[in-house]
């Protein structure tokens, strides 16, 4: 008994596998995104939240019911916030930015750099589905180009952004101590990246660019010990599902098609993006992971 005692209290003394690393979280405010900071931080990285807004995103319209647009945004603790709560002041800080703009994300990167002193892991999660805040589901005839040319900058620009600007820092900096890897990529593609979903044209065509840039970085960037994988989440409660959740018919027809019985909880999916950020993946790079309670085997 004894023994066992020691063990116990030996493992919760353990370090985290990111300890001494420092994360940059795309759309890190609310939903998925703050979830996968929580997680990081709890395995012990230092984290950069970078979103257009500090403060969580509102889940439903209360004029439409329908999902909220996601410049509307609630009081509330920040991520950044409930992190320097639970870790200290010193462990999380938050960064403004559009991830459209090519100066803004080099700024947010930058940044991080000044405030950790490196980057070790890039998090693509900011994302949108334009088609979810809309009074019924539209078809790709009539789907605007303002929705189309939004969706596409924000879900595969930004990732493409992301990428671009955490590569020039991983490839300049230092390994860390006894760590063969130079760092480690994860993008937040879909499994409409992967498969079709109805009346979501804009939403689909960006999340299947995003499965197939995390294969063309993990090509050319293995050989600079650079991990690029991506997690393909299937329906989780988050706020860009609240037409699903707010409606019996729709949210029984999802809970159907999960053999899990019913949608994801982003913390679940926070968990398979710690693992794709951590060392459990020296041998695997180029994977678009789904995460989906079983959705795409029915």
């Amino acid at each position: 008994m004894q023994l066992c005692h020691l063990l116990v209290l030996s493992e919760s003394n353990m370090p985290g596998r990111l300890t001494g690393r420092t994360a940059l979280v795309t759309g890190g405010s609310s939903g998925l995104g703050r979830a996968i900071c929580l997680a990081f931080a709890a395995d012990g990285a230092n984290i950069c939240c970078v979103d257009l807004y500090e403060s969580p995103r509102n889940k439903t319209n209360p004029t439409t019911g329908k999902a909220d647009d996601y410049h509307n945004r609630i009081e509330g603790e920040s991520t950044a916030q409930e992190l320097q709560r639970l870790y200290g002041v010193d462990r999380a800080v938050f960064v403004h930015a559009d991830v459209t703009v090519a100066t803004s994300i080099e700024a947010a990167v930058s940044k991080c750099v000044k405030a950790f002193g490196r980057l070790d892991i890039m998090m693509n999660n900011a994302g949108i589905s334009l088609e979810s805040t809309h009074a019924r589901p539209l078809g790709i005839h009539e789907t605007s180009e303002e929705d189309w040319d939004r969706t596409l900058a924000i879900n595969a620009k930004g990732v493409f952004l992301g990428c671009k600007y955490a590569l020039i820092q991983m490839l300049k900096q230092e390994h860390l101590p006894g760590v063969k890897d130079r760092g480690w990529i994860v993008n937040t593609a879909s499994i409409q990246g992967l498969v079709a979903y109805h009346n979501t044209p804009a939403y689909t065509a960006s999340k299947g660019a995003v499965a197939q840039l995390t294969k063309q970085v993990a090509l050319d960037y293995a050989p600079h010990r650079v991990h690029c994988n991506s997690i393909c989440p299937g329906f989780l409660k988050t706020a860009m599902t609240q037409n699903l959740q707010n409606s019996a018919e729709l949210r029984a027809e999802i809970d159907a098609r999960h053999p899990f019985g019913g949608m994801g909880d982003p913390n679940d999916v926070a968990k398979a993006a710690l693992f794709l950020a951590s060392d459990d993946v020296a041998w695997m790079t180029g994977v678009n992971l789904p995460v989906d309670g079983g959705y795409m085997i029915m």
